[in-house]
């Protein structure tokens, strides 16, 4: 199933994110993950690129015809090409055919300043455009609801974002933030602009202080006074400090919801206890 469907059915989607093994992890460590996972019947679940860093044999790839064949859950791979060539994307294209994967989360990756990027796959937009045209996919794109970091304002943002889902994107995942407010603007601005693909909310659980800092540092997302106290009163205590941080995304989730969000994604960082305890805090709210 495309992934568009989903959000033809009248509820609020509900998807998680997960990521393949690194190379110095287990291939178990996945899969373990996904028996937990697939267990809280989320709509899809996207996996994250993983090329060279990753276990060898538990790529992407193998991880989104896994969910889909034996776990029976509809899945989404992420595929960067700023660092591809047509080439490497028309091998990608066809290892996609071949294992009958059909969503792909088009993104153009972030730039390593020590390699120079290829010349083919500037934007994503570019990327959704060549694999258009050579295959039946069904393309997600990201967007940021406080901007992307390299992009001067929101409004530009948006306006490349209106590109991206001109070329062919049908469904967009935000990325992380911790005031809905930033969401809620982010929305009207894009909706105003004609971009009326479904929308689904990023949401990250805070559990760990010095890992939400890091992301934080990484994506831009603004914290807000409320989320700072939560850090600043719990964050030496692992115990308190992961529990309040399902506590606030559930309550981040639950005003979504009330809002009328599309689609609600995830980011579980392969933690299934974490998930399995936001979905059932959330799971009557998003039916």
């Amino acid at each position: 199933m495309k992934i568009p469907e989903l959000f033809k059915e009248h509820k609020t989607v509900f998807s998680f994110e997960i990521f393949p093994p690194k190379k110095d992890g287990s291939i178990d460590t996945v899969y373990k993950t996904l028996d937990e996972l697939v267990g809280l019947r989320p709509d899809f679940i996207s996996v994250t690129y993983g090329a060279g860093g990753s276990l060898p044999g538990c790529s992407t790839r193998e991880i989104v015809s896994v969910i889909k064949t034996k776990y029976h859950t509809e899945s989404i791979a992420h595929l960067t090409c700023v660092n591809s060539t047509k080439a490497d994307i028309d091998r990608i294209i066809g290892e996609f055919k071949e294992h009958g994967i059909e969503n792909v989360l088009a993104l153009r990756g972030d730039i390593n300043p020590d390699i120079p990027p290829k010349e083919d796959f500037l934007h994503a937009s570019d990327l959704i455009a060549y694999m258009k045209e050579r295959g039946d996919f069904s393309f997600s794109g990201a967007c940021y609801p406080e901007g992307h970091t390299e992009c001067p304002s929101l409004d530009r943002d948006i306006e490349n974002l209106k590109r991206k889902v001109d070329a062919g994107a049908s469904h967009l995942i935000s990325q992380l933030f911790f005031d809905n407010a930033y969401f809620y603007d982010f929305l009207d601005k894009a909706r105003s602009k004609g971009i009326n693909v479904p929308i689904e909310a990023g949401i990250m659980p805070c559990v760990n202080a010095k890992q939400i800092q890091r992301m934080v540092t990484m994506c831009g997302a603004s914290l807000p006074h409320k989320f700072t106290k939560l850090i600043s009163r719990f964050g030496e205590s692992p115990d308190a400090m992961r529990d309040a941080g399902i506590a606030y995304a559930c309550d981040q989730i639950i005003d979504l919801a009330a809002n009328g969000v599309d689609g609600i994604h995830l980011y579980t960082m392969n933690n299934p206890y974490i998930a399995k305890r936001i979905s059932e805090n959330v799971s009557e709210v998003l039916k």
